[in-house]
């Protein structure tokens, strides 16, 4: 923060910042495993895409992004984290409402590694509610711009935990499955791969598994799931940069198929992992 490395514990941001007041950020997240980030190079180009789009300008260009990241981590200590960069709109110096007159913010941190789905969830599968609450439309907030407008996904959490399930996924406009808080979905019928198409945020996991499928020849395409099909689906998992892929075997309090983990889901599950050591994938972390 502000040009400085400090413990998380110092780290403090303006309650003026408008990154807090109006959610006026963009962020990403990449994890690092085994002491190497996985992915960076797309993190890196969807942070920065959003930063443009968002008509925010950074202190520093990308190598130098990359070097705080990895310094992050180096004086850390962390052989497996959650490293986050972030932009904020900042605040002006005069109190404009005008944000062309703010001083935007850079912010970068890194804390252990943390998954959706912890251990013993990664190996039952997931219990999901599907919540009624509708993820904010793309012509209101691009998804494809990751940012801190979570009311929704909040309000679907809620909603799931009451329904006795371990996290939620919400609905789009039209009353399709989109996304859930922080992750994407997929199904698997017949040996072939959906995920949400419309108003989600396009995940550097969720494409992760596109690559894996078109390595492995299995057909993977993004188009509309309502939700009985998500419920009558063969197998069910979700993806994100906090767990990688997970799977998940009850919906509404009901079995995905024999309500157990599936061998597309486990398959993918375990490619996933074994790209960690394959150097086109990831980039070392400079510890001294």
């Amino acid at each position: 923060m502000d040009g400085q490395y400090l413990p998380m514990s110092e780290a403090k941001i303006s309650v003026l910042d408008w990154g807090l007041l109006h959610s006026d950020a963009t962020y990403d997240t990449v994890h690092v495993w085994k002491g190497m980030f996985f992915r960076l190079d797309l993190h890196l180009d969807r942070f920065l895409a959003g930063v443009d789009r968002l008509r925010m300008k950074l202190p520093y260009e990308r190598e130098n992004i990359a070097l705080i990241l990895s310094n992050c981590v180096a004086l850390s200590g962390l052989k497996s984290a959650y490293v986050e960069m972030i932009c904020t709109r900042g605040s002006s110096p005069t109190f404009s409402r005008d944000p062309r007159q703010a001083e935007n913010r850079f912010i970068a941190f890194a804390v252990p590694f943390g998954s959706v789905a912890n251990k013993e969830q990664l190996e039952r599968g997931l219990h999901v509610a599907i919540s009624e609450t509708v993820r904010i439309p793309p012509q209101s907030v691009d998804p494809s711009i990751k940012n801190y407008h979570w009311l929704d996904l909040v309000k679907g959490l809620f909603d799931a935990y009451e329904a006795g399930a371990e996290t939620a996924l919400v609905l789009d406009a039209n009353g399709n499955v989109a996304e859930g808080p922080g992750f994407n979905v997929f199904v698997v019928n017949g040996g072939s791969l959906k995920t949400p198409e419309f108003g989600v945020l396009p995940g550097i996991t969720r494409r992760t598994v596109f690559d894996l499928c078109a390595e492995i020849g299995l057909p993977a395409t993004a188009a509309d799931i309502g939700p009985a099909e998500l419920k009558a689906a063969d197998e069910v998992f979700i993806t994100s940069t906090a767990g990688g892929i997970m799977p998940v075997t009850r919906i509404d309090g009901s079995p995905v198929a024999q309500g157990q983990v599936g061998p597309v889901t486990r398959q993918l599950m375990d490619l996933y992992w074994l790209k960690h050591d394959d150097a086109g994938w990831s980039t070392a972390v400079a510890y001294p």
